[in-house]
């Protein structure tokens, strides 16, 4: 074991004790002698405890600082042993977490920093929030900004966990783990208060999709209420409801997670269900620029808003960006974020039906019909703008700018590791061209060939399935999200809509306003 990870991971490791009874339930380890048998591996990093080596004044101590000191760099790597069918070994492994790593730190005195790592709920159904606090100091009845959107809730209640169990408190400060409760539709991920560095993105995106399949006895009803506290508890599930078609879908990370999420809902809910063939998660790029407008009584708009709107493409990996070049006093602030909230929630569904990103909306034009405010009249919705009316245009000016500008659809690729034995290779190259795999690195070691390159995420299942056959049962696979790259080849991939169709006017606002114009 130690000599696999050594060639196969790295050689700065260290052994922390010894193993006996393998394969039995007798198994056991051993703690000791740690770092008196790794002295090479501490020395190569520390040359004090070199020279201390060298004049034979090495001590217990000193050993023992070199590899907390190392460790907590990551230059050297401690090893434990255990056992999953008896747990032996997990004593021995806390603590060294506890001695070895790094002890949480934070400002207790600095601005609030917090991030979600687990979502739960009640047996009365109330939510509970698990965060671990970064920075600055939480108390009961503070008022914190949550999520993306940065809406704000009140903390009802506050468990901090210590020594493996969480007790009652008014107060939670940096460093330390808490149960929250209060926070409404709070999510796994979210951040609490100012967002840390650095954990903006804690979860690679999932790249693909499945319709789940209620059985004949499943109602659709329990079958979406279960389906959305499982996806409030776990980030890797993601849900699309089309109220239309009456289907939910769900974002996957891999094959696995449909039978994990199968099983889940049988046991959990008694729900029978089963999955439509698994989909690739593609997303939408501008290509270029676009702009359009829609001013108040003019051209059929039935809206009292002016909305104008342009588009331009940004950078891979930036997300949505939204811009003003209207003066911020000319409308109500309520007004414009009707419109930026609008247009984030429009992109979730671009021309192709995919969520469009990386791109900068600006806002070109604005106008509204101000309320009537005579004393003697009441409010009269037919002349006075609200956020219904900036709701309503700005998915219709947002397509006709998508339209000028265009889109393409983008794939999801992963980046694969391959490793076989090398007499294999011959037969593997023709199956990974097959899966429009492009290998872009390989290297021998010994008897063992290493590919590394890229492959459609929604080839990695195939690849998983074809590998033993074509390794003898050795080869091994590994792949992770790697980026989207566009469509190169057959038909573009189109995903149906959920929405009103802003695509298609007349039937958006028959939808919308129940009229087709002015």
């Amino acid at each position: 074991m130690l000599r696999g990870i050594s060639a196969r991971l790295t050689p700065a490791i260290v052994p922390m004790g010894t193993t006996t009874g393998l394969g039995t339930r007798a198994a056991r380890f051993v703690p000791g002698p740690g770092p008196a048998a790794a002295l090479d591996v501490l020395a190569d990093h520390d040359d004090t405890l070199l020279s201390a080596y060298v004049e034979d004044t090495v001590t217990d101590a000193l050993l023992h600082r070199a590899l907390v000191a190392q460790t907590r760099e990551a230059l050297v790597h401690p090893v434990y042993f255990g056992s999953a069918a008896t747990g032996a070994g997990v004593d021995a492994l806390l603590t060294g977490i506890e001695t070895l790593l790094p002890p949480a730190d934070g400002d207790a005195d600095g601005p609030v920093s917090a991030t979600v790592f687990k979502v739960e709920r009640g047996p009365a159904g109330e939510k509970a929030a698990y965060a671990r606090m970064f920075s600055g100091t939480l108390r009961t009845r503070d008022r914190i900004p949550c999520g993306t959107d940065g809406t704000e809730r009140r903390v009802t209640g506050i468990s901090v966990f210590a020594h493996g169990t969480d007790t009652p408190a008014d107060a939670v400060v940096a460093g330390q783990i808490a149960r929250l409760t209060g926070l409404g539709d709070i999510r796994i991920g979210d951040a609490l208060g100012a967002p840390r560095k650095g954990y903006e993105q804690v979860f690679a995106p999932p790249t693909l999709e499945t319709v789940v399949v209620p059985g004949p006895e499943v109602n659709r009803g329990a079958l979406h209420l279960a389906l959305t506290r499982l996806a409030e508890q776990d980030p890797l599930i993601g849900l699309r409801h089309d109220e239309r078609r009456q289907e939910t879908s769900v974002s996957l990370y891999g094959e696995v997670q449909k039978e994990v999420l199968q099983a889940t809902l049988a046991d959990e809910y008694g729900l029978d269900v089963t999955f439509r063939e698994t989909t690739p998660l593609c997303v939408e790029r501008v290509v270029g620029t676009g702009q359009a407008a829609e001013f108040i009584k003019k051209d059929e708009n039935p809206f009292l808003a002016t909305v104008g709107l342009r588009v331009d493409p940004a950078p891979a990996g930036s997300g949505v960006a939204f811009r003003l070049e209207v003066e911020l006093g000319a409308m109500p602030y309520a007004f414009f974020k009707a419109v930026e909230d609008t247009v984030r929630e429009t992109l979730d569904q671009g021309l192709h039906g995919w969520r469009v990103t990386d791109c900068v909306v600006t806002m070109t034009h604005s106008g509204y019909w101000p309320r009537q405010s005579h004393a003697h009249q009441g409010f009269d919705k037919s002349m006075s703008s609200t956020g219904a009316d900036f709701r309503g245009l700005t998915p219709l000016v947002l397509v006709e700018a998508l339209r000028r500008a265009g889109t393409r659809v983008h794939e999801p690729m992963h980046r694969f590791r391959v490793e076989a034995p090398a007499d294999t290779l011959g037969a593997l190259l023709p199956v990974l061209a097959g899966l429009a795999a492009v290998p872009e690195t390989t290297r021998n070691r010994q008897d063992v060939c290493v590919l590394e390159g890229t492959v459609p995420a929604a080839r990695v299942h195939a690849l998983g399935q074809r590998l033993p056959g074509l390794t003898r049962g050795e080869g091994e696979l590994e792949s992770a999200f790697a980026h989207y790259a566009p469509v190169a080849h057959g038909t573009v991939p189109e995903r149906p809509r959920t929405d009103h169709n802003p695509l298609n006017r007349k039937e958006y606002l028959l939808n919308v306003t129940r009229r087709v114009g002015g």
